[in-house]
């Protein structure tokens, strides 16, 4: 969807969709922060906050009013904003005019046992916490067991208590009540039934297998897990009843434990996602530079470092390092591909752990974020250690020939020839 700057004299008012709770804060702060960041959460206890006593409408403020609020600017508001709608915390309507209006709709976090049970959230949630901590979580929301095999229940029943008595005629049905409403999480990736349907034998399935909430889930579990159609085939298929159904619980074990089968055990990480959207390039630029920043923003570390692999699998070491670069060092992962790409041209062909690392903490402090900041903080990188004798020393013959392409600005100038355009399509389909 495409972005309207916000202006911090834009308008905006505050509808509650749901009934909030003290217990919603302790869901978001424990579940939901560790995903969204501190940011973000702060913004939806703001707009919380900015309800009226019946916190159902709040009154007409500016964003200027959240800008002073939160102490931030406004690319950080709407950035933070992106990631509340992104788990179903908040919905954003728009009317446009000399100043725009908008209405922020918020809606309550899922409960803890919806959240451990999601496709998507809860392998989020285990991917930025670890093990040990996600184990701690789950305890602190378990319901304590009481084996009560020896206890004689008690408890009335509603017609042990009362009596029925005439009832003058009601006909009040209170549609208007407000209830408890969670926002719903949307994945735009599109899972490609047709080659599935396709590449399954006659009279497996059948019309009913397919509800509307079971393509869902097989879409969320494919954008988790990153598997294609043909991946999801055979834990589809194992997950199939007597009845032609599909049996979602079992679905979602097949899929968990084919994935860990096909990567050492292991759950899905983050070298298998690209860019975030609202960090890339606009698309448009037809320079070799533009198309260079489109493979590194467009394809995930593990893909990019399997293209400059010759489609080889990366061993565990390497992966390791990508994990450390997207988990320890907070690097997005277009500018893990820079990094990476780089290090690969003046060192090699060889991963570095240590120098690795040593620029991903400098890049890290300077808050490199986007892809262009990356390749210009690598030309500066490169210069750098052209004049130091101790990195000249631990990294032998660097050749200006072995540099990266997108080191030459004057690319930047040039319109991409045709050959230069088959070579850098030849290049996305490594990464394909």
């Amino acid at each position: 969807m495409k972005e309207i700057n916000i202006l911090p004299a834009d308008t905006f008012v505050v509808v509650n969709r749901t009934i909030l709770n003290e217990s919603d804060r302790k869901i978001i702060s424990m579940l939901y922060q560790p995903i969204i960041g501190s940011m973000a959460v702060s913004l939806y206890y703001t707009l919380w906050a900015d309800l009226d006593k019946t916190e159902l409408l709040s009154g007409e403020y500016t964003h200027h009013h959240l800008m002073t609020s939160l102490r931030i600017k406004m690319d950080s508001i709407v950035t933070a904003r992106k990631k509340l709608e992104a788990v179903g915390l908040l919905k954003t309507f728009v009317k446009k005019g000399n100043v725009n209006s908008y209405v922020y709709e918020m809606f309550s976090p899922i409960s803890a046992s919806e959240f451990f049970n999601h496709p998507v959230l809860n392998i989020v949630l285990y991917n930025n916490i670890g093990k040990k901590e996600y184990e701690n979580l789950l305890k602190y929301f378990k319901v304590p067991r009481i084996n009560l095999s020896t206890y004689e229940e008690l408890t009335c029943s509603f017609d042990e208590v009362f009596e029925s008595s005439p009832l003058s005629s009601y006909d009040n049905l209170n549609e208007d009540l407000r209830v408890n409403k969670t926002g719903e999480i949307k994945i735009d990736k599109v899972f490609d039934f047709d080659l599935l349907f396709s590449s399954v034998p006659d009279g497996i399935i059948t019309n009913k297998t397919f509800s509307k909430e079971v393509k869902e889930l097989i879409n969320n579990l494919s954008f988790v897990y990153d598997l294609d159609a043909l991946e999801m085939k055979g834990p589809i298929l194992n997950s199939i009843k007597e009845n032609g159904l599909i049996d979602k619980t079992l679905l979602r074990k097949s899929v968990r434990n084919y994935y860990k089968y096909k990567n050492d055990n292991k759950l899905p990480s983050l070298v298998y996602k690209i860019q975030p959207e609202y960090l890339r390039n606009p698309v448009g630029a037809d320079d070799k530079r533009a198309k260079m920043i489109y493979v590194f923003e467009n394809t995930s570390p593990y893909k990019f470092l399997k293209g400059r692999s010759n489609g080889a699998q990366p061993s565990a070491r390497d992966l390791n390092v990508l994990e450390s670069l997207l988990n320890d060092f907070k690097l997005n992962p277009g500018v893990v591909n820079v990094l990476v790409d780089y290090v690969l041209k003046i060192n090699n062909k060889k991963l570095t752990r240590s120098y690795l690392e040593t620029i991903a903490s400098q890049w890290k402090r300077l808050n490199i974020e986007t892809v262009e900041e990356a390749m210009k903080a690598a030309e500066k990188e490169y210069k750098r250690t052209k004049t130091s004798q101790e990195i000249k020393s631990s990294i032998k013959n660097i050749k200006d020939e072995k540099l990266p392409d997108w080191f030459n600005q004057s690319i930047k100038k040039e319109k991409i020839s045709e050959e230069d355009e088959k070579s850098l399509k030849e290049m996305l389909k490594e990464f394909s």
